[in-house]
């Protein structure tokens, strides 16, 4: 029986890990299987593993060793680093106050939400359809007792690539005026295949990514603290990390993220050049061939391998569905289900319909995706939008016109 035919267009969610990164764990995750927390020799070598892991991170962000913590993956990352600043603040009589953008991922959300419950105010600044956020207004919402900004380098849903620089700039002078510095952190966690690292050129404090989306390992992840910027440790236990964060290193996951991270800093270039050739050919594709597919994000700051649609008379969940039974796996912005719509925030914040924030889809493109794949895409989706529109979905065409946003 011939194999069911696969296409891979989700490389936002996750990405496969590299046969380098895989064969340079294999040694830690057996016979180098040693606590790099005990004093014997092959504790030590475990220990010497994770230290050249360490640089050859900070080589890739332009920051010292003593910066970079390794975590289990972005979401610890993005918590530890707005908690962790927060609360230092706090206890340091500092303010309690919290910048943020309303199209971050739910890890800085749910991160700020949280503490709220703890007497912190978060001001979350709105973004314009193209998902942009303006740094001026990043600026002027800090205030007098604002002890932390987070903005997101690129959007995980859209693509949209964030001004962070002149964030930073902005944040930076308006910091002066009121006498101190305000630390910055950025989610990058969709950055480091496409875009520069460097954390002295971004301007930021704190950096957080997540390994599984750039060809490193599931379960680990960085985060860049620079020096002087007030942290409190979030996980309590043993000293690893230098006290920053607790627990036996994942010294396999740290292994592989670091030869990971270094490919993708080396092969940047290539993979733009491929991964927005097809993007490109998709965008087209869709716009040429589908009536009424709208292109989310912004049309040239956007990721390279990013193209996210919305589509009138279409639910989410039923054209994933489809499409995942012609082969093609793909994801949404919206988590629709038969009793409760919830159409992504990120579209709400931009101001798309809310009829067609529930039919959006994002195709994300790959280094290992071939010109042969993207044509199999585009010759399935047409037809799997009509069938969509021409069958039965009472809800969106006889439910309230609704906007968001």
């Amino acid at each position: 029986m011939k194999d069911k035919r696969f296409v891979y267009l989700d490389h936002a969610a996750t990405t496969p890990l590299r046969a380098e990164a895989r064969e340079a764990m294999l040694p830690y995750l057996g016979e180098r299987f040693a606590n790099p927390s005990a004093a014997y020799t092959s504790a030590r070598q475990a220990q010497r593993a994770v230290e050249d892991a360490r640089r050859t991170v900070a080589e890739v962000l332009g920051c010292r060793p003593g910066e970079v913590v390794f975590t289990s993956g972005g979401t610890e990352s993005v918590n530890a680093a707005i908690k962790g600043v927060a609360f230092a603040q706090q206890l340091a009589h500092v303010g309690n106050h919290i910048v943020t953008s309303a199209i971050e991922h739910h890890a800085v959300l749910h991160s700020a939400q949280y503490l709220e419950k703890f007497g912190f105010d978060v001001t979350y600044v709105p973004v314009d359809a193209y998902g942009l956020v303006d740094p001026a207004a990043v600026a002027e919402a800090v205030g007098a007792r604002t002890v932390l900004v987070s903005v997101m380098l690129t959007n995980n849903e859209v693509g949209t690539i964030e001004p962070m620089a002149e964030i930073a700039q902005a944040v930076r002078a308006r910091g002066r005026s009121l006498g101190r510095r305000i630390p910055l952190h950025t989610d990058a966690v969709q950055a480091p295949c496409s875009l520069d690292l460097n954390v002295d050129r971004l301007g930021v404090d704190l950096l957080s990514l997540s390994a599984h989306k750039f060809g490193g390992p599931k379960g680990a992840g960085v985060l860049c603290l620079r020096r002087a910027t007030p942290f409190l440790s979030q996980q309590s236990g043993g000293g690893q990390e230098r006290q920053r964060r607790a627990g036996t290193e994942n010294v396999a996951g740290i292994v592989g993220t670091a030869v990971a991270l270094r490919l993708a800093a080396a092969e940047r270039e290539a993979y733009v050049r491929h991964c927005r050739r097809l993007r490109d050919r998709l965008l087209n594709g869709i716009r040429s061939a589908i009536s009424a597919a709208e292109l989310s994000g912004h049309p040239q700051a956007r990721l390279p391998n990013n193209a996210h649609f919305t589509f009138e008379d279409v639910e989410a969940d039923a054209l994933l569905a489809a499409l995942d039974g012609a082969g093609v796996a793909a994801s949404s912005g919206s988590a629709c289900t038969s009793s409760v719509w919830e159409p992504s925030h990120v579209l709400v914040a931009m101001g798309v319909p809310l009829a067609r924030a529930i039919g959006s889809l994002r195709l994300t493109v790959g280094t290992e995706n071939t010109d042969e794949e993207i044509d199999y895409a585009l010759s399935v989706l047409p037809g799997v939008i009509d069938r969509l529109r021409a069958g039965p979905s009472a809800r969106l065409r006889t439910g309230p016109s609704l906007r968001s946003g």
